[in-house]
């Protein structure tokens, strides 16, 4: 099994070779492959050292699958040669996830959609990952009419950069700024660039792609994404209001034997969902479940997830994980 990963000196490409390692996906050879500048420098897998290596040389190096993280131009760019070349890609950039003709997977919702034909699989966008491992389940069961998602995103989401700005501010130093303002001790509720009517791009692609992974364009889907200082996760307050009634205990019990899901939820014993308990977990955490006692069939919940691990890195794994058990390599 040959394996490439695009990116891989990056924040989430480097997340890609930890959850690689720790979930033992059988590598027999690793490609890694970075941009120019980083050609020659050297990723450490399971304690051995491998040299990144060129776009070019990865394909003609035949990987059973490419993992990308290099971000939207470059997988526009090369996704479809190594797709040409009979790699099956999975990609984590937004280039192809509202590509109708492109899978836009998470395996605990829609994998069974894969077939060995497909040679680009576009990774969702992290927010709405975590939200629809937690609604799928509650969708087949009573049948969801409209979510209103809140987001508090982790400075992770944005990269080094943005991680470097946050500890710069907290020590008191000067350095590059990933956002226009302060990020310590702030909230920007912006992610992404602005639209014409009036939300962010983040917004728009948890409203779009919920619907495309979740196959049912009737689902109204509204956001707000809203950037914090916090580092392990993103967090979501969700509002879900269903076609049916529900018991709220049969509700809580249905999160809770879902896959992917684990259901932290004691009020009395303050326990509940954080960022620092997801960090470094691959599941969705969900808790504050409770009725929204203003509206009928009705509920409001609060889902956090690692958005480097589930949220990206996590999510490509257990695509090729599929593929590989399913043999459409």
């Amino acid at each position: 099994m040959r394996v490439a990963v695009v990116g891989a000196t990056g924040l989430v490409g480097t997340k890609m070779l930890q959850v690689l390692a720790e979930r033992n996906f059988p590598v027999d050879e690793l490609i890694p492959v970075a941009s120019e500048r980083s050609i020659g420098k050297e990723v450490q897998f399971k304690g051995k050292a491998f040299t990144v290596v060129s776009m070019a040389d990865a394909i003609a190096a035949k990987p059973h699958v490419a993992l990308f993280s290099a971000g939207g131009s470059t997988s526009l760019e090369w996704a479809p040669k190594f797709a040409e070349a009979g790699i099956t890609v999975i990609d984590n950039s937004s280039a192809w996830r509202m590509d109708p003709a492109k899978p836009l997977v998470v395996p605990e919702v829609n994998a069974s959609i894969l077939t060995r034909a497909d040679k680009i699989i576009a990774n969702p966008n992290c927010s709405t990952i975590q939200m629809v491992v937690a609604l799928q389940p509650l969708h087949q069961r009573y049948r969801i009419r409209r979510v209103v998602v809140s987001t508090y995103q982790s400075v992770t989401g944005t990269g080094k950069k943005a991680v470097d700005q946050l500890f710069n501010e907290r020590a008191g130093k000067e350095g590059e700024m990933a956002y226009k303002y302060r990020i310590d001790l702030n909230a920007l509720p912006q992610i992404d660039v602005f639209l014409v009517n009036g939300y962010t791009k983040e917004e728009m692609k948890m409203v779009n792609e919920t619907k495309k992974i979740m196959g049912d364009d009737s689902i109204r889907v509204t956001a707000t994404t809203v950037r914090i200082p916090v580092m392990g996760g993103h967090s979501e307050s969700v509002n879900i209001e269903f076609e049916t009634e529900f018991d709220l205990a049969e509700l809580r019990q249905v999160l809770t034997e879902a896959p992917g899901v684990i259901v932290q939820d004691d009020p009395a014993q303050q326990l509940y969902p954080m960022p620092l308990w997801a960090h470094e977990k691959d599941e969705v955490f969900v808790g504050r479940i409770r009725r929204d006692e203003t509206q009928a069939r009705t509920v409001n919940m609060w889902i956090v997830s690692d958005n480097l691990r589930k949220g990206a890195a996590t999510n490509a794994v257990q695509i090729a994980e599929y593929l590989l058990a399913n043999e459409m390599f």
